[in-house]
């Protein structure tokens, strides 16, 4: 969990410190030559810079174990941080949509230059980096708030080439391109936000996992040798991990210690797996009538 937090923390900042570049370059360029794509590309990244500095700030909490103020510690701190990345990229892309239909009703002054290409080619080339690299370490550290900012890089891509055709327009006679491919391209940043805000959200209301991530934890619950069956069972997201709760039911001829060996094999078996953060169990005892699963009539016969 320690290297995780440091490749994460590395991550974060690659994506500040990139953000920081671009906008400085593309934002520099674009106001001295009047590229309103350019321009507008570098204030997309200022909403990239804000939403990476707050993953760095808000995710990192995530990796802190539990305390006297949070017990079940901080799992859910990193989906909120992606809920913001998200929001933050649905509310770019309408702005971005507003200013393409603000341009193709305007007659906008620029002048084509040489540097322009290089600011693009520098854009493309720092958003292309910070996305190999963020994508690389989320491979292993698997956090929310960086597939956020991954595809958020990813998107930046898409922006920036369409300030390539904006500035191919400017070189040819044609700057209505400019305004046009953005509008084309903010709907996909907008599309892009909703699906990371609708996975985070899913994070933070508790929703039930998957059928087959169900299906899996039933199964590994039931080999236990010492497991006739399984009822109530529920697994549902704390965070982005899941948690676990479900009576298994066993025989009645378990000594106490017995019986917290099950319960303790159990709880160890499920924890062992990455994406399990915690598991409540009841042991039912045959003979109580509350069994669902098994015959308790034909296992207490067999007993005998």
């Amino acid at each position: 969990m320690a290297d995780h937090r440091t490749e994460f923390l590395k991550a974060s900042w690659v994506n500040v410190i990139t953000n920081v570049l671009k906008i400085v370059v593309e934002g520099g360029l674009g106001l001295a030559f009047g590229s309103l794509a350019l321009v507008a590309d570098a204030a997309h990244s200022v909403a990239d810079l804000l939403a990476s500095a707050v993953v760095l700030i808000w995710g990192r909490l995530s990796f802190e174990g539990p305390d006297e103020n949070h017990p079940h510690g901080h799992e859910r701190v990193e989906p909120l941080t992606a809920l913001f990345v998200g929001g933050m990229l649905v509310l770019l892309g309408l702005q971005l949509l507003v200013d393409a239909w603000q341009t193709i009703q305007s007659s906008p002054e620029s002048h084509y230059s040489i540097y322009l290409v290089a600011a693009l080619a520098f854009a493309f080339a720092d958003r292309y980096f910070c996305y190999w690299y963020t994508k690389r370490v989320n491979r292993e550290v698997q956090s929310p708030g960086l597939s956020a900012l991954v595809a958020d890089s990813r998107n930046d891509l898409y922006t920036t080439g369409a300030a390539v055709v904006g500035v191919a327009g400017m070189a040819g006679g044609f700057p209505i391109l400019d305004p046009i491919a953005g509008g084309l391209v903010s709907l996909l940043v907008i599309h892009q936000g909703i699906e990371v805000a609708r996975e985070n959200v899913d994070y933070l209301i508790d929703s039930a996992a998957p059928e087959h991530v169900r299906e899996e934890l039933r199964e590994e619950i039931r080999t236990h040798e010492d497991v006739h069956g399984v009822h109530d069972f529920t697994v549902y997201h704390a965070g982005t991990v899941y948690e676990v709760e479900f009576h298994a039911e066993v025989s009645a001829d378990h000594s106490f210690i017995e019986a917290h060996d099950i319960e303790t094999d159990l709880r160890n078996t499920l924890l062992s797996r990455d994406d399990v953060g915690d598991v409540h169990i009841h042991l039912d005892p045959a003979g109580m009538g509350e069994w669902k699963d098994a015959d308790e009539k034909r296992v207490s016969s067999s007993a005998n």
